[in-house]
């Protein structure tokens, strides 16, 4: 007889890989261990973790990426795992850890090499390693961990950015990074990004005469206030909002990386390039109601956290749909978009400068005896009563662009360039910052000291011209600001006089 068990074949261990790598909710990266284990069983190619489509058709790309390689899969069981199960998996970024994690599983790579980096990227059928969003997001969140980051290669500038005192991987294929890892052929390190010239954009010095109009965008620029400009068509109002962010002062280094990682999660950075001048989003008036706060199957950011730290231009604000303007206003108070969806809730940054432009009717000449329509003025409140109350009441400095004659577009002298108001512009936040930590725009007007004459006359308009407690708060901000241009400690009544002079009536 023979001894139990001498006919039971060997029993084989399976072999496990683990590789870090990432899920997006909004713009923080969140961990994500890619678990790969190749056991003895019927051939089969599984991947678990609440993955989506995108996720679940990466077993096809790693497939022939493998195959472009000369590799072959093992006739095996292999199980793809992502933790934790309970978050939802998107994007095909999740290749590159997939392909790196079954090739440690298979013995093809070492795993102590392997395990010093987290991995983001998605593979084409010949092995490259293509571009993902997201990437900034990833390489802070792999430097918070104490590892490196392997991304592609047109993306590995922007790794730095976010990852610089750690090893960056940039490689343009797959087999490039597993020759790398074998010691091969080791990849080029990924220096440090170079300083490159800012865009300013269009300059203020192409605006002749309005000279109300550029006092009321210094101002602005100076606090960061909302406008409200409104005039006839081709009246200019258009004009100045697009040299608004020529006039304000660069991004801090805290302001780059949180609006470039906005930026990295849309795809929009270009070249590895952080954002380093505010932004400037001017959405159609046709934008749907997730184009402009964001939202859609995978909970993308919206124009109004695009233009965080920067400028939100609304041109004829009438036109918008009023879900769309009414959507604003709870960023314009907070700062930050939340967007709810059955299976996840993700926030957003949505700090902007709200910049708006209508015309005073529909026609657009109302007050033109010789071109308004035959409904003027019914016409006029009519088109004025599609923007809420609380909507205006939310604009600190209101307006009125009055179009410049022939004779004054022809003769009148160029206008101050953007650079001199800049400097202007930025001596003012500079005294805010000093003071509070914030431009006026963000913070309560306790923290503003006022002479008793200033206090007097914005009591007094506040009971004349019913403003709210919010259109107060305005009032004084926009008080404060005209006092940091001009150097002085306390609001005088002079000041208050001028804000008043921008306040809707």
């Amino acid at each position: 007889m023979t001894t139990s068990g001498q006919n039971t074949p060997p029993k084989t261990t399976p072999t496990l890989a683990r590789i870090q790598s990432f899920a997006f909710s909004g713009i923080e990266a969140v961990p994500v261990t890619v678990e790969v284990q190749v056991s003895t069983g019927l051939p089969a190619f599984l991947v678990v973790g609440m993955a989506d489509k995108s996720v679940g058709e990466a077993r096809e790309r790693v497939r022939a990426a493998l195959t472009a390689m000369g590799l072959a899969l093992p006739p095996k069981r292999i199980l793809v795992n992502l933790v934790p199960a309970d978050l939802i998996k998107e994007g095909a970024h999740f290749d590159l850890p997939i392909a790196l994690g079954l090739l440690v599983a298979m013995g093809l790579l070492p795993f102590e090499a392997v395990s010093a980096y987290a991995a983001v990227g998605e593979l084409s059928l010949d092995g490259r390693v293509n571009p993902i969003n997201g990437v900034l997001s990833a390489a802070l969140g792999a430097a918070t961990e104490g590892l490196g980051l392997i991304c592609p290669s047109l993306q590995g500038t922007e790794a730095r950015w976010g990852n610089p005192d750690h090893d960056i991987l940039a490689p343009e294929t797959l087999l490039a990074l597993v020759s790398h890892f074998r010691g091969e052929q080791v990849l080029t390190p990924v220096l440090p990004a170079q300083g490159y010239t800012p865009d300013y954009g269009p300059d203020l010095a192409d605006v002749k005469g309005m000279a109300l109009g550029r006092r009321a965008l210094e101002i602005a620029a100076a606090g960061g206030h909302s406008v409200l400009m409104s005039g006839p068509p081709g009246a200019g109002k258009s004009m100045l909002a697009c040299r608004l962010p020529s006039i304000l002062p660069d991004l801090t280094t805290e302001e780059m990386l949180e609006t470039s990682r906005i930026h990295s999660v849309s795809g929009l950075l270009k070249e590895g390039r952080l954002t380093v001048r505010p932004p400037y989003r001017a959405p159609h008036h046709s934008a749907s109601l997730p184009a402009m706060v964001g939202g859609g199957a995978k909970a993308k950011p919206g124009e109004v956290s695009l233009a965080h730290n920067g400028v939100l231009f609304l041109d004829e604000l009438p036109e918008f749909s009023r879900s769309c303007l009414e959507s604003l206003r709870q960023p314009i108070e907070t700062g930050s978009i939340s967007i709810a969806r059955a299976a996840q809730h993700t926030t957003y940054p949505a700090r902007f400068q709200f910049i708006a432009a209508m015309n005073p009717c529909r026609c657009g000449y109302l007050g033109d005896p010789e071109r308004s329509c035959r409904k003027a003025p019914r016409c006029g409140e009519d088109y004025s009563a599609k923007i809420s109350g609380p909507m205006l009441d939310r604009m600190d400095i209101c307006v009125q662009i009055d179009p410049l004659s022939p004779v004054e577009i022809s003769r009148a002298p160029r206008g101050e360039d953007s650079a001199t108001v800049r400097a202007r512009v930025e001596k003012a936040r500079a005294r805010q910052i000093e003071r509070q930590g914030a431009c006026n725009a963000q913070v309560s007007p306790d923290l503003f000291v006022m002479d008793d004459d200033a206090r007097s006359l914005a009591e007094q308009a506040a009971e004349k011209m019913r403003l709210s407690n919010r259109g107060l708060t305005r009032l004084m901000r926009v008080s404060r600001t005209i006092a940091d241009l001009e150097g002085t400690q306390q609001i005088q009544r002079h000041h208050v006089a001028e804000a008043l002079g921008f306040r809707r009536r």
